[in-house]
């Protein structure tokens, strides 16, 4: 009886041993397949939904710049969402919101093994004289692009296991924005750079590079962006970067949103959702001219959707006397529309964007600029995540002290009293 007694006693041990081991082993596989997920692996996966971010909190960048706190408290807003894949925007040396995040996901990385949040980090690129009183020579590059593609490098080998790609310009090619583009010659230029040194070593090999620009500065558009130096930066980049904005066509591409003679006889809630319907066709037709345009050079490469949303709110263009594009419900159809869409397409949408920002427009609070956040600046959800809400994805959490509530309190009919049915029928 002893004897028997003593075997189940060390066979139990021996299991137990067995059980823990490969206990360990499973922690250490899984803790191993997040350290190495690659761009590759993250990008298109709708496991890994990704979001547009700037934390700032204030009217100046240069003066409001959200603390490792307030930046650990946004990300754990977003990571409980299912964010995984955070898009910032520069790394300038006044403005350290990039390098801080990084720091901060590191921090939330060492404090909880299950806390997982990659980055693309964005390096902002400017022509000659941009953003001076001097005029804008848009064939010559800014000498600061250099020291930002520097700290971009120097970031991404920091923390190598958070950045996953480096895009190289934002909306820098596109001609409306007449204040710093470039030609296309200054993004090949910095990617064939970026890509040499990844195969000298001095980058993961598995880093992406891309630029992120407008639909048409990718080809999509006017004939005008097709010039020899695009064909080679489709060649060049690891995948293509595009933004796509129905919400402002509504005014300067307005014929998708006026509402046909099929659909007068509805109610306006109902003319409502079919305009907003549109406007998710209008995003896939955008993305597909850029698609047949891409892949008439490289049918291997993929795009995704590096910016795209809806304000919530404007005084301008896109309110009451313009488009009247702009309200809450409106915005959570398109966010609703365009999250179906790519998951199921096996896009990486990165939605624009997380929490309001006011220093975008900070002379006129009720700028469209300033209202694209599924956020108020309070860390109120608006109407695109009240479910969110609903289901207490958010409970214990805060921003800047505040709980996470709804906007109206709640109240649906509170918020469809502002819902106007699409106009098209003013001066433009």
């Amino acid at each position: 009886m002893k004897n028997r007694l003593n075997t189940f006693l060390i066979l139990a041990f021996l299991f137990s041993m067995i059980s823990c081991v490969k206990k360990e082993q499973k922690e250490d596989d899984v803790l191993k397949s997040k350290k190495e997920l690659t761009a590759a692996d993250i990008l298109g996966n709708p496991k890994y939904l990704a979001i547009s971010y700037g934390g700032y909190r204030e009217k100046s960048r240069e003066d409001g710049q959200p603390s490792i706190a307030q930046l650990k408290e946004d990300l754990k807003i977003m990571h409980t969402m299912g964010i995984r894949i955070l898009r910032t925007y520069n790394v300038q040396p006044k403005l350290p919101h990039a390098a801080n995040l990084l720091e901060a996901i590191h921090q939330l990385k060492q404090e909880d093994s299950n806390f997982e949040m990659y980055v693309m980090l964005g390096a902002w690129i400017d022509c000659l004289n941009a953003w001076t009183d001097k005029a804008p020579n848009h064939d010559i590059e800014s000498p600061a692009n250099e020291g930002e593609i520097k700290r971009a490098v120097a970031l991404a080998n920091k923390y190598p296991d958070i950045v996953k790609v480096i895009a190289v310009g934002n909306e820098a090619m596109v001609k409306w924005a007449t204040s710093y583009y470039v030609q296309p010659n200054v993004i090949l230029k910095w990617v064939n750079h970026l890509q040499n040194l990844k195969k000298e070593g001095k980058l993961s090999k598995d880093l992406w590079i891309t630029s992120s620009d407008d639909f048409s500065s990718w080809g999509g558009g006017d004939e005008v962006y097709r010039v020899p130096d695009l064909v080679e930066l489709i060649k060049a980049v690891d995948y293509v970067s595009m933004h796509t904005y129905p919400y402002h066509y509504t005014h300067y591409m307005s014929a998708f949103w006026a509402i046909p003679e099929n659909e007068q006889n509805l109610s306006d809630i109902e003319k409502v959702d079919k305009a907003m319907l549109r406007a998710k066709n209008k995003a896939k037709q955008l993305y597909q001219k850029v698609v047949d345009y891409v892949h008439s050079i490289d049918s291997t490469k993929t795009i995704h959707i590096g910016e795209t949303g809806w304000a919530s709110s404007s005084d301008g263009f896109y309110g009451k006397d313009g488009s009247r594009a702009t309200d809450e419900y409106k915005q959570g159809l398109y966010f609703k529309h365009l999250r179906e869409w790519t998951n199921e397409a096996g896009i990486s949408c990165f939605y624009f964007e997380a929490f309001d920002e006011q220093w975008k427009d900070a002379g006129n609070p009720n700028g469209s600029e300033n209202h694209f956040g599924l956020f108020t600046l309070k860390g109120e959800a608006k109407y695109p995540i009240w479910d969110l809400v609903d289901n207490g994805t958010f409970k214990g959490l805060t921003r800047d002290g505040n709980p996470i509530k709804k906007t109206f309190n709640g109240d649906k009919e509170a918020l469809l009293k502002t819902v106007l049915v699409p106009n098209t029928n003013y001066p433009k």
